[in-house]
């Protein structure tokens, strides 16, 4: 059971990872498209340097899915060795895991609102001008049609790969 287990964490290591991957190779591109998109709303592109918004893998947008990888990473080794403190890290980090792939998914489908609560929280007059639904549509639109696939494949692997390595760490 410990294979299985670690095989599920290998999948759910790779799926986090898939995450700052991604925005590495086409946040340029998404961010081109934002500024075009602002320019055609006639916003200075320069609001989004001012305000710190980016479009590729840097802060959190590396850290966090990173360090959910390696834990699975670490985790999955732990079990293949037959390491008990495999059992207790896979109920730690797998349970985590769930919570933040359900955050990320809400925030993803909650993803005008919230950009728009967090320009408003920001307070510059600027951005509150900003047609975030457009703002968003361009910016996710430069993404190759793929990387919609891949979100969906990769939530199903975290969702599935958790809860089956939940599972294996209940049956040791």
């Amino acid at each position: 059971m410990n294979t299985l287990t670690a095989v599920a964490q290998i999948l759910v290591a790779a799926a986090f990872a898939s995450i700052p991957l991604l925005r590495h190779r086409f946040g340029g591109v998404a961010k081109a498209a934002a500024v075009a998109e602002l320019e055609r709303q006639g916003i200075r592109p320069a609001v989004l340097e001012e305000n710190r918004l980016r479009f590729d893998a840097s802060g959190h947008e590396w850290w966090a899915p990173g360090s959910f990888a390696a834990a699975a990473l670490t985790t999955a080794v732990l079990n293949l060795a037959g390491n008990p403190w495999g059992t207790t890290l896979t109920w730690v980090f797998s349970s985590i895991a769930l919570l933040a792939n359900l955050a990320i998914l809400q925030s993803q489908l909650g993803a005008v609102k919230s950009v728009q609560a967090a320009f408003r929280r920001k307070g510059d007059p600027e951005l509150l001008r900003v047609d975030v639904a457009a703002f968003l549509k361009a910016a996710e639109g430069a993404f190759p049609a793929w990387t919609r696939v891949l979100q969906n494949v990769r939530h199903t692997v975290v969702f599935a790969g958790s809860a089956l390595a939940l599972t294996g760490a209940a049956l040791v």
